[in-house]
């Protein structure tokens, strides 16, 4: 079959097969490349799509990349289920199967150390938001304000109980992301979310990963479950477990936030 080689991780050689109806960018199938004691999961990409310039454009395109990192997710989390892999960035491409041997080579220290550090572990993101029904309300009609005192007061009032809570929120996450730190071997902090890009409702106060130990992972969820009804107005959301982006050393678009 013709066309460019995307490659969606590279992982240790694995036994257990792929699922067989499972399919990658395109509709097409993944398969293993292998070279040495690592293995590149790759499938066939159109040139039309995924050489230089029509990718470049491409990528802005947010129906076209929606639904390559969907994709793309898919076969990672496939792999995720039998081995441990190390997604790399969504649209890695090569020209052939002698492209990826390559870059497997020239990389090859660093892949092994990596999965070495990876092996047996998984991906669980925590975020904290602050609900929006903790922001304060517009005074009721009969509430008016008589003077222009009576105004500042209220606004002072409302902007003291905005800042109250949003420090309240702070400390929750702080203690929270420190407690999870503790069951986890590394853990990373990563931007807020933009509720306008996340869709998510309330401001978005931790968003963090951990790279928790399988056999772990019950005992970190749990501990996650302990805290979601700590303080009313204080949303805890996890997800995963995912393969390990935050701690894979590569800028990936592909894990889709839940």
């Amino acid at each position: 079959m013709t066309g460019l080689r995307y490659v969606y991780a590279v992982c240790r050689p694995f036994g257990t097969p792929l699922q067989a109806q499972l399919t990658g960018v395109g509709g097409e199938p993944p398969r293993l490349l292998p070279h040495g004691d690592l293995v590149a999961v790759v499938s066939h990409v159109p040139e039309g799509e995924f050489a230089e310039k029509p990718l470049r454009a491409n990528l802005e395109n947010l129906d076209w990349l929606t639904a390559v990192a969907r994709a793309h997710q898919g076969v990672i989390d496939a792999l995720t289920t039998v081995t441990t892999p190390l997604p790399l960035r969504l649209g890695t491409v090569f020209r052939d199967d002698s492209g990826v041997r390559t870059m497997l080579e020239a990389r090859e220290e660093d892949f092994r150390r990596t999965l070495d550090r990876l092996e047996g572990r998984v991906e669980w993101g925590v975020k904290v938001f602050l609900e929006e029904e903790r922001e304060p309300r517009a005074p009721a009609p009969a509430a008016k304000p008589a003077s222009g005192r009576d105004y500042l007061r209220q606004r002072r009032q409302q902007t003291r109980s905005r800042d109250d809570a949003w420090q309240q929120a702070e400390i929750f996450a702080t203690d929270l992301h420190r407690a999870l730190s503790e069951s986890a071997e590394d853990s990373r902090l990563h931007a807020p979310q933009n509720p306008t890009l996340s869709g998510a409702t309330g401001r978005n106060v931790l968003n963090a990963a951990y790279l928790v130990p399988r056999g772990k992972s019950e005992e970190f969820v749990e501990r996650v479950d302990r805290t979601k009804d700590g303080i009313p107005g204080i949303r805890v959301e996890l997800t995963g477990p995912w393969a390990a982006y935050s701690f894979a050393g590569e800028e990936s678009a592909g894990k889709e936030e839940a």
